[in-house]
């Protein structure tokens, strides 16, 4: 048998323990919201979190930079999946104004009322899987955790101001 021995390229057992552990929470947290959407209103998470990020904008907007690091996908990731939501209806592409290169994603009507269609879903899907497990303390200091890792991770990704807001 293999000698059992730490090496300093190994983690401890308690570091692997909290990395794993944040690994498979996350991985089982987004499979089960993403079912609860897919199979109550054949929208993907992704797809929800995209129409989330626009309801949040300015003027229901952003240019697709920014939108694609809200969502955490590359430049071509999140063109796939606004060309999908388009074909959907629920979002628009407008080109960017002031220098004509970029675009913006834009939320439709139809995008809104899906949406709004979704909430109660995602948000009831959160509290039961997630919430639930913590007292208000706890998910306070989880929030300061996840600052310590990637500051700004608790809060909400604010957009770049457009040309029409006067910003």
């Amino acid at each position: 048998m293999a000698p059992t021995h730490q090496t300093a390229v190994d983690l401890a057992p308690a570091q692997l323990a909290a990395w794993r552990g944040m690994l498979r929470a996350q991985a089982e947290l987004l499979r089960g919201l993403d079912a609860e959407l897919t199979s109550a209103h054949g929208l993907a998470l992704r797809s929800y979190e995209v129409l989330l990020h626009l309801t949040d904008a300015p003027r229901q907007r952003l240019r697709m930079s920014d939108l694609s690091h809200s969502v955490l996908l590359s430049a071509s990731g999140i063109s796939r999946l606004v060309d999908r939501l388009e074909r959907d209806g629920f979002v628009r592409r407008e080109r960017c104004g002031e220098d004509g290169r970029g675009y913006w994603a834009v939320l439709t009507t139809r995008g809104e009322a899906k949406f709004s269609e979704a909430r109660t879903t995602h948000l009831a899907g959160v509290r039961r899987l997630f919430l639930r497990h913590f007292t208000d303390d706890d998910l306070t200091r989880l929030a300061g955790y996840w600052e310590r890792v990637a500051p700004g991770a608790a809060e909400p990704v604010e957009p770049v101001a457009d040309e029409g807001d006067g910003a």
